[in-house]
């Protein structure tokens, strides 16, 4: 049933433009009339009590006014802003000295500094022009001492860094050097000028909560967060001197609390767009997908049309996807965001996706989703390349080559290998590593071996049998033992895991895969012996979950009586993110240029420029069971 609503509404689309209508809210000041609003917008009285019936009882301070934009808003003068981007270092003090601007205007204009840190990377609006009766008082004063604070000593303590004093004093780099002129380098003992700034900051040691750890030689930051059980945002703020970089020998401050299994997942790295969104011009937007309409006659009935997408995978695939698209259209139209949106049937032919380039005006289009096979995406980043015009593709694993425009949105298998490698690498210390390799996977078996050169090597047997005494030798009691299972037979898959099962009760086992290929998901493999070797595995998603997609959820059920499968939650993911990147850029080239990783439902998106053009999705995720069967992201 959901298939031939999704099938239904695609026909509706098909010919129509959709949501042109571009909204927003107005925030009511105090003394503000409807009357005055609605000059304001430019649009009559009667509109605002249309979409606000409350407001003709009257209105008052803050209240939340929907407002239609069909045409200009006047002011009295426009507020002229310049998009900034921040620079490693950079303060909200630093800024507003450099554009002559209060900290407070900054943050008036980009309301999630009120609660987050600046970020490098990211973007931020600066007010240019503010009359002076707006301006937010300037809590800084010009002079030689801008911060207008006491000047007095510190004596530099052991492990010190210039960045940590800083912190230590609210003060930047910058005016510690300019303060001790004579200061090459830091050294125990000696005393630096500062200024006694706000330290409400600082965060103190009392009793037990906390204890001190001496940084060894090769450990990363992202090994202490494992080692410790703490995430690397709290590592930060506890040892803000990280910020320069881990240095062998210094002295961390840690959580005083047990080691955990698993580090909860860390979403300090997550660029949230739904707070950059500056551009609300409509967005104009392609869906390519394979629907074979020309499979779907006009005398087909109801009962015919479900046997044929029951028959068809490929059109299964395409609605599910396609419903997950309209699902981000709706969800950014909430947002503020238009959408104009056109969508073609490829037929899964690239024959078919020439002719629709070549009788279709492709040249207000800001980007391109689909189509679904390989062949046909790049037969349409291939034909729009000299516009210009990005066309993403939701599935291909090889890229476009040496399309500048093309976009792979599902990372590639040797990107997903390599990633579960790193992860191995940082966490490796102390732990005794086991490959096997079954003969078809003898390239990862030389690529594994190179990456780890001190690691155990156990062979397959003829008929996948796995040698149980080989086996148990390359096992070290005491240590973990990280054991990394590379096969496509199921069973060397099978063996494998059943007999390292039987040894987790004597040896501290992990199990780790770079490739989580079909034949693990065989009946022959336990689940429960997957479990308890706490099984680790690089994924393209996670599993979304029902308590954080709630809303989600119950928004595409009661739409189209299912729960999301996977391809609809792609779907909607990728056109998010879409949509969002050109709503928070000039376009969809400088989103991706930005720093930083989004997240939604199950996928995460960081594209990085391919070595022959284009871009390709770098954002992985780490999977593992727990004991009690359930999938956790650890990284």
């Amino acid at each position: 049933m959901k298939h031939i609503i999704v099938l239904f509404l695609f026909f509706q689309l098909f010919a129509v433009s959709a949501f042109g209508q571009q909204y927003k809210y107005h925030i009511v000041k105090r003394g503000e009339t409807t009357a005055e609003i609605a000059r304001m917008y430019n649009v009559t009285e009667e509109t605002i009590f249309r979409y606000n019936p409350d407001a003709r009882k009257g209105i008052s301070p803050n209240t939340k006014l929907v407002v239609p934009l069909s045409g200009e808003r006047l002011t009295d003068r426009e507020i002229r802003f310049r998009e900034h981007r921040v620079q490693r270092k950079e303060t909200l003090f630093s800024l507003s000295q450099q554009y002559n601007v209060s900290i407070d205007d900054i943050k008036r204009f980009n309301k999630h500094l009120y609660s987050e840190e600046l970020r490098r990377g990211e973007r931020i609006r600066i007010p240019l022009n503010l009359p002076k009766e707006e301006q937010e008082p300037r809590r800084e004063t010009s002079g030689v001492n801008p911060l207008d604070l006491t000047v007095k000593e510190h004596v530099v303590l052991p492990q010190e860094t210039l960045y940590g004093i800083s912190r230590k004093y609210n003060i930047t780099i910058a005016d510690l050097q300019r303060l001790n002129p004579n200061m090459d380098s830091l050294q125990p003992g000696m005393v630096l000028k500062v200024r006694n700034g706000n330290v409400e900051k600082v965060i103190k040691v009392e009793g037990d909560l906390f204890k001190y750890y001496q940084v060894q030689p090769q450990e990363t930051l992202f090994s202490l967060t494992r080692r410790f059980g703490i995430s690397r945002d709290s590592l930060l703020t506890l040892n803000p001197a990280l910020a320069d970089g881990l240095k062998s020998g210094m002295v961390l401050k840690i959580p005083n609390k047990e080691d955990l299994e698993y580090e909860s997942y860390s979403e300090e790295s997550i660029v949230n767009l739904e707070n950059r969104i500056m551009n609300y011009d409509t967005k104009n937007l392609v869906v390519m997908l394979p629907f074979h309409l020309n499979k779907i006659v006009k005398t087909d009935t109801s009962d015919n049309t479900s046997e044929r997408i029951r028959k068809d995978r490929v059109l299964q695939i395409s609605l599910d996807f396609y419903s997950g698209v309209l699902m981000a259209i709706d969800s950014a139209k909430a947002k503020g965001i238009s959408t104009r949106l056109k969508v073609y049937d490829t037929q899964q032919n690239a024959g078919k996706v020439h002719t629709i380039l070549n009788t279709n005006d492709f040249s207000n289009v800001d980007a391109v989703i689909g189509p679904l096979v390989e062949s046909t995406a790049q037969a349409a980043a291939s034909g729009l390349e000299r516009q210009g015009i990005p066309v993403v593709s939701p599935f291909s694993k090889n890229g476009g080559g040496s399309l500048d425009n093309f976009l792979q949105a599902r990372p590639s298998d040797e990107i997903l290998s390599q990633t579960l490698i790193s992860y191995i690498s940082e966490n490796a210390d102390g732990k005794n590593l086991v490959i096997i390799a079954d003969a078809s996977s003898s390239a990862k078996k030389q690529q594994l071996m190179g990456a780890f050169p001190s690691a155990r090597i156990v062979n397959p047997k003829e008929g996948s049998y796995i040698d149980q005494e080989e086996l148990t030798a390359a096992l070290v009691e005491g240590r973990p033992n990280w054991v990394i299972l590379e096969a496509n037979k199921i069973g060397v898959i099978s063996n494998s895991t059943s007999y390292l099962n039987s040894l987790a009760d004597k040896y501290k086992i992990t199990l780790f895969t770079t490739d989580r290929n079909n034949s693990f998901e065989s009946d022959n493999i336990s689940n429960r012996h997957l479990s308890k070797l706490n099984f680790h595995y690089p994924s393209v998603d996670k599993v979304y979950s029902p308590e954080a997609n709630r809303a989600f959820i119950k928004k595409y059920s009661q739409k189209y009586g299912v729960v999301p499968n996977r391809y609809a939650v792609r779907g909607f993911d990728i056109t998010y993110d879409v949509l969002l990147r050109l709503a928070s850029s000039g376009d969809l080239y400088s989103s991706l240029k930005e720093e930083g990783t989004t997240q939604y439902v199950e996928n995460k998106f960081d594209y990085d420029a391919g070595s022959t053009g284009g871009f390709a999705n770098k954002a992985i995720y780490i999977m593992a069971y727990d004991k009690d069967l359930n999938l956790k992201v650890v990284q």
